[in-house]
């Protein structure tokens, strides 16, 4: 059997192109091209959402809340020998009122409920690894998007990673910040175009080697 990982987040995991509003192909998206970089030994599992929110209800749409969906979600790809959660960009939209260490502090539970799910290999726990996406630029809000996120979300998503850096040391988890590494797109400034899927393919990738 492959070593499985799975890639858990949102619309950046599932694949969203800014440019089509449709979804990047397999050789564009970050996981695939991580699953070329780990070769046939790996299998990855996508586990992308546009939307989802690290432990909040969004009173819009129904279903987005990682919280409450993480521990089937693993259960049924198990056994995993890793699981990557990059989720927060959504978590800055106003309607949540949650400020930034709000937002790790849910990203910090999510990942102890994913380190003490029964899915690793013969029912023990998988490693995990939390990697903080790119921040949101400022330019954001006077795109098409900005009504509908609210104000502050680009300030919120350069000041969490590093809330979230220090709950994640308490917890021992494992943790990659993308910031100055990888870039939002420069149509909305909030999603990955084809460079940032390469290079966070490449970054977790290096970060994988350590880990496993």
């Amino acid at each position: 059997m492959k070593r499985r990982i799975v890639c858990f987040g949102d619309s950046n995991t599932w694949g969203y192109d800014a440019k089509t509003m449709e979804r990047f192909p397999e050789g564009v998206r970050w996981t695939n091209l991580l699953a070329e970089l780990l070769g046939d030994e790996f299998q990855v599992v996508e586990e992308g959402l546009s939307g989802r929110t690290s432990v909040v209800d969004d009173p819009l749409f129904e279903g987005l809340n990682a919280f409450t969906y993480i521990h089937p979600c693993l259960m049924s790809h198990a056994p995993l020998e890793l699981v990557i959660i990059m989720l927060g960009t959504n978590d800055t939209k106003e309607r949540f009122n949650l400020t930034s260490y709000n937002i790790a502090q849910g990203i910090a539970r999510l990942s102890l409920k994913a380190k003490n799910t029964p899915a690793g290999i013969k029912g023990s726990t998988p490693k995990v690894l939390v990697i903080a996406p790119p921040p949101i630029g400022k330019e954001y809000y006077e795109t098409s998007i900005g009504n509908s996120m609210g104000k502050n979300c680009d300030i919120k998503s350069v000041e969490m990673p590093a809330y979230l850096n220090e709950l994640l040391k308490v917890q021992g988890t494992e943790f990659l910040d993308t910031k100055g590494s990888v870039f939002m797109n420069t149509i909305d400034y909030m999603h990955l175009d084809e460079e940032g899927h390469r290079l966070l393919s490449k970054l977790v990738f290096n970060k994988i080697k350590n880990i496993l």
